[in-house]
């Protein structure tokens, strides 16, 4: 169920110190050097296993360094290995599913997480599974048993109850139009490999995914993944295809896609046989990369092992197709050099006061454009213990139009770190928004998300969670600034500005330093709220917090 942050007030931690009344700020001049350097031409859009990520790295941590922080990486390193594998498949792949040829990058958008040189896929069944849902614990099962072993498997994008209506069985079992984890890609491609399928299309729509066909087709065939046991396989193919290029498959198999889309609300929904086969064949260009996250942190005095955490991604996505003018460099300068930029002025912020009880560490991710990879790994791999991590704080795309009225929250309601946001908040003369388009998932879409899964308690930043009120224009004008800023999403005009006003993203950096100076202190622990979904993971290291 949706979830109000007013019951939430009731749950601020009263044991928290008061903030200090002379706190210094966030200079957005520093931020925007910063991002003027990440987002230069010769960074070369921070593409992990590219010469720009060695630039990159080699630059944090001499930033870290400079700051006076410690290492927090690997051996007492300031970088943490993060083993890839990288693969790009072909353009020329030949695939056809019933008679519809299909072409990459127009009717479908493909890749692979396989160590393979070729896919070879022939007359694979397809079978339509909804959503492609398996839930127990709300009685919801899209696959009801069938073997699907070795088929391609065919998802609509979203959760069951996305479009559901009164009288529709899913409605308001998946938090109704609040996207959960179950509406993810991500989860859909790992439930097709559970399933044993041949490949995994999940059928584009721009409102049930949140992003246009433009930003499917942004990996132009390369993906990357870290590198996994033999036990944990992947599809040999997966990828989205072209919502009317569904539509025109569905309708030679005799089917209406609409119709199945209904269907499919139903708890009663059973997978769908089209009648037509699926087949693929393509080179691929397979290589593993040795990327790395940049870890360094601020020792705490009396709980060194309790931390705190502050993150944000450094990667972006390198060179591309070429724009209209002929552009390739995709800078990635909002998306998320500020973020990271946010991150080392946190660093400075706190590394020029006294330390507090807790350990503060500073984590910026590679591969969160390819899958949360970095952040994934750290939370297999942590240097930190993660039941002892009071929460994560992730800056990930921050407003560039100046002051604003209010902080727009990504997935309200999850946490007892909402009601210490809206103190900071309130402090600044501002107040709290809660997401408008909480349908996209983006509590599920950024790095916070990797430790998340692992019961550690989250706030998220991002400005695609809806238009501020700028204090200069009202919502009118956010809402201009964030329909100007998603036309460059992931694109080549993703690019610093000189013309930037980053006094509000300043103080959204304000708000997580005054934030995370709260928790850094011994005794405060945050919680999940009732009815949350990550409330029974925090709960099974419960011991580890006394």
């Amino acid at each position: 169920m949706p979830r109000s942050l007013a019951p939430l007030a009731a749950l601020a931690l009263i044991a928290a110190p008061a903030l200090a009344q002379t706190t210094p700020h966030a200079d957005p001049k520093r931020l925007s050097d910063d991002v003027r350097t990440l987002a230069a031409p010769d960074f070369g859009g921070r593409a992990p296993g590219t010469p720009g990520e060695r630039k990159t790295l080699d630059w944090l941590v001499a930033r870290f360094k400079a700051l006076g922080l410690a290492p927090a990486g690997d051996d007492g390193q300031y970088l943490q290995r993060v083993p890839l594998i990288h693969t790009r498949v072909a353009p020329d792949a030949a695939m056809r599913a019933g008679d519809l040829v299909l072409t990459q990058g127009k009717e479908v958008a493909v890749t692979s997480v396989r160590h393979a040189a070729t896919i070879a896929i022939k007359d694979s069944p397809l079978v339509f599974v909804g959503h492609g849902v398996r839930a127990p614990e709300v009685k919801w099962d899209d696959f009801k048993g069938l073997d699907l072993r070795g088929k391609t498997l065919v998802f609509l994008v979203n959760d069951p109850d996305f479009e559901a209506s009164a009288g529709d069985d899913a409605k308001s079992r998946f938090g109704d139009r609040r996207m959960t984890y179950y509406g993810r890609w991500t989860y859909k491609f790992e439930e097709a490999a559970r399933q044993g399928a041949a490949a995994a299309l999940i059928i584009h729509d721009t409102a049930g995914a949140g992003y246009p066909w433009s930003t499917v087709n942004a990996s132009n065939g390369e993906n990357y993944d870290i590198v996994r046991g033999a036990d944990d396989p992947r599809v040999p193919l997966q990828g989205w295809i072209e919502h009317d290029t569904a539509e025109r498959l569905f309708a030679a198999a005799g089917l209406d896609l609409a119709a199945l889309r209904v269907k499919a609300r139903a708890a009663s929904f059973r997978p769908v046989e089209l009648g037509k086969d699926f087949s693929a064949t393509a080179t691929v260009a397979v290589d593993r990369v040795t990327s790395a996250n940049v870890l360094a942190k601020v020792p705490g005095t009396t709980r060194p092992n309790e931390s705190v955490m502050f993150a944000a991604h450094w990667d972006a996505y390198g060179d591309g197709p070429p724009d209209a003018t002929g552009r390739t460099l995709r800078p990635g300068a909002n998306d998320d050099a500020l973020g990271t930029a946010g991150v080392v002025e946190l660093a400075r912020l706190f590394k020029a006061a006294p330390a507090p009880d807790r350990s503060l560490v500073f984590a910026l991710w590679t591969g969160e454009e390819r899958g949360l990879l970095g952040s994934e790994y750290y939370a297999t791999h942590p240097t930190m213990p993660l039941a002892t991590t009071a929460a994560n704080l992730t800056l990930d795309i921050l407003q560039t139009a100046g002051p604003a009225k209010d902080v727009v929250l990504v997935g309200p309601g999850q946490s007892t770190l909402d009601p210490l946001l809206a103190d900071a908040a309130r402090a600044q003369g501002r107040t709290i928004t809660p997401e408008t388009f909480s349908e996209r998932g983006l509590f599920y879409r950024a790095d916070h998300f990797s430790t998340v899964r692992r019961g550690v308690p989250a706030l998220l930043l991002m400005a695609l969670g809806g238009a501020p009120e700028l204090v200069e224009g009202g919502r009118v004008a956010g809402q201009k600034w964030l329909d100007d800023y998603m036309a460059c999403y992931h694109k080549t005009c993703d690019a610093w500005d000189a013309g930037w006003d980053l006094r509000g993203a300043a103080m959204d950096v304000d708000l997580f330093h005054a934030v995370g100076a709260r928790v850094a202190h011994a005794g405060v622990w945050p919680a999940w709220s009732t009815g949350s979904e990550f409330a029974t993971t925090r709960a099974g290291s419960a011991a580890a917090r006394k």
